[in-house]
């Protein structure tokens, strides 16, 4: 054998020794992965699930537009988003839009938006503060639809975490309100064609 040949060997071999422990670590890693270890992950956070349900007096058709952001502006008039996508605004899958916090600013997308079906979806989030996953079914009953409603809330910090706890308290005890506000706009626009005036809800 050359010496040059040699030479190389050395090298490469070398090379080989140097990155086993790497090459280990990294199949040690993969193994405990698929075995179900415990991955090591940041510090748990707040996270909430509240439901609640509600009557609308009117077919499910009247009803599930109201639940577009820029639609539901007709029954929530201190609901006011400011849309960026469609523009100008517009109801549609997918849509894009901020609303202001007092002095922070939600970014909203609609994740889903199908009112034939009556299935409407919303994720927002406060920066570095919380995720609110918003997530609305409509189940028609003869003239009345049926409204559930489910907010899953996350804090991305611990400075948040009270945050969300009062919020799922407030979203535990929602339900009388929208019925209220959303019947009253239904039964008023019904009979003189003029929008209601209650406060919207809280998102």
């Amino acid at each position: 054998m050359s010496g040059t040949l040699r030479f190389m060997l050395g090298i490469a071999c070398g090379i080989g020794l140097a990155l086993l422990p790497r090459a280990a670590a990294h199949l040690h890693a993969m193994a405990r992965h698929l075995h179900g270890a415990p991955v090591e992950t940041g510090p748990s956070r707040v996270h909430t699930e509240e439901k609640f349900s509600f009557i609308a007096h009117a077919s499910m058709e009247r009803v599930a537009p109201l639940f577009g952001a820029d639609k539901e502006r007709v029954w929530a008039p201190h609901w006011d988003p400011s849309f960026i996508h469609p523009s100008p605004a517009q109801d549609a899958g997918g849509m894009v839009f901020t609303v202001a916090h007092g002095e922070l600013r939600s970014a909203w997308v609609n994740t889903a938006f199908d009112l034939r079906n009556g299935h409407v979806q919303y994720v927002y989030t406060i920066p570095d503060h919380l995720v609110t996953v918003i997530t609305l079914n409509l189940l028609p009953q003869g003239n009345v639809t049926k409204v559930e409603v489910e907010y899953d809330r996350t804090s991305l910090r611990a400075e948040a975490d009270e945050h969300v706890l009062k919020m799922a308290s407030e979203d535990r005890t929602a339900g009388p309100e929208w019925e209220r506000q959303i019947n009253d706009y239904l039964d008023q626009h019904a009979s003189s064609g003029q929008p209601a005036t209650q406060n919207g809800p809280v998102h």
